[in-house]
């Protein structure tokens, strides 16, 4: 058995979008068990992640040594997404450093960063890219791999990098959601002929399962995931396909679309406990500009040939992807695809996004 194998995950992160199937394909096979970090372990997403076999709940937040250690001990593993949306840009940073730090001290075994593109750097350092929760975990990505050469023999670790969810292109309240006008799902978007690298929440189970599955090559591993690189004329025309009702793709300028559905968010801070009168905070406005630039001029790239050997079995097209939600949907009573992305069924939909459930409220 490898030195690095691990029995017992300790997750930061387990309640959010992504963390969710994270910890089901974990504990699927009761190979590993699971402690999952939870600010209200009464929440519904915490409840639902108890109704599985082998997951425990710790309360308490991340931005607490004593909680982050107390959720190390007696684990031999570590997956770490914190959300930059609670936290903001600077503060994620510092706790995801000590999160590192502490899980070396308190002896896992391996470590794994949940990501996002440092798109600042990959531009060129060009602010016109500046996307402050993308740019605070890639810098943090990178620090875990520079310390990974010195540490690699006394703790593996692995950088998960993920994108925008495929999901949140029919979900309410996100940057992508769509809207239904004269009876056409339309998407309203600067994105230009840009395309966005979708990523799919059921393969983030598997992939993030991989890394622990095979530690010893996954050590000092950045893997940088997605569907493929999806043009939004390309979405319109899949999900008309898989439907049979009309879409479209409205490329949309930046001034309009900050004065569209977004507009009351647009100068609220993108960290929801961030200090607004921090100048290093940024607005929505500024941080989700510099998200939709990132797309819109092709900064980021993804190896698909490594993620067909990884998982060759990974949803590879936005049209197979639309396939699987409209049958995942219909075998769960919540209609089809269609139906659920009516105004009327959005608004009543579960949050995709873990911030609009806390309703922007709370602590770190």
């Amino acid at each position: 058995m490898s030195s690095l194998a691990t029995s017992k995950i300790f997750v930061v992160g387990g309640t959010g979008a992504q963390g969710l199937p994270v910890i089901h394909s974990l504990v699927a096979d009761r190979k590993y068990s699971v402690r999952a970090l939870s600010r209200d372990p009464n929440s519904r997403r915490a409840k639902n992640l108890l109704a599985l076999e082998n997951v425990s709940i710790l309360k308490g937040t991340f931005a607490d040594e004593g909680v982050l250690r107390e959720g190390f001990r007696g684990c031999d593993g570590a997956y770490i997404n914190i959300d930059g949306f609670n936290s903001g840009e600077k503060t994620e940073m510092y706790w995801a450093i000590r999160s590192y730090e502490i899980a070396l001290e308190e002896g896992i075994k391996f470590f794994v960063y949940g990501n996002l593109d440092y798109a600042l750097k990959k531009s060129g350092y060009d602010s016109r890219f500046r996307t402050g929760h993308y740019d605070g975990k890639g810098r943090i990505g990178e620090w875990i791999l520079f310390q990974n050469q010195m540490n690699r023999d006394r703790m593996g670790a692995a950088v998960f990098t993920t994108g925008p969810y495929m999901e949140m292109t029919v979900s309410a309240m996100t940057p992508m959601m769509p809207s239904i006008e004269d009876g056409v799902a339309t998407w309203r978007v600067p994105l230009g002929s840009g395309a966005v690298p979708h990523v799919a929440l059921r393969d983030c189970g598997y992939y993030s399962r991989w890394l622990f599955d095979n530690p010893e090559r996954a050590n000092g591993m950045n893997l940088e995931v997605a569907i493929e690189h999806v043009e939004y004329q390309k979405l319109a025309e899949a999900f008309e396909k898989v439907t049979g009702h009309p879409a479209r793709y409205v490329d949309t300028d930046l001034d309009a679309y900050w004065n569209g559905p977004l507009k009351m968010a647009a100068n609220l801070p993108a960290g929801y406990n961030a200090d607004p009168n921090d100048r290093s905070t940024m607005s929505f406005r500024d941080n989700f500009t510099g998200f939709w630039n990132v797309w819109k001029y092709g900064v980021i790239k993804r190896d698909y040939a490594l993620l067909d050997e990884i998982h060759p079995n990974r949803i590879k097209t936005v049209e197979q992807w639309f396939r699987l939600e409209d049958e995942w949907g219909r075998s769960q009573g919540k209609g089809s695809l269609w139906e659920r992305v009516q105004p009327e069924n959005l608004s009543k939909s579960p949050p995709l996004l873990k911030l609009f459930e806390d309703k922007r409220k709370g602590t770190l």
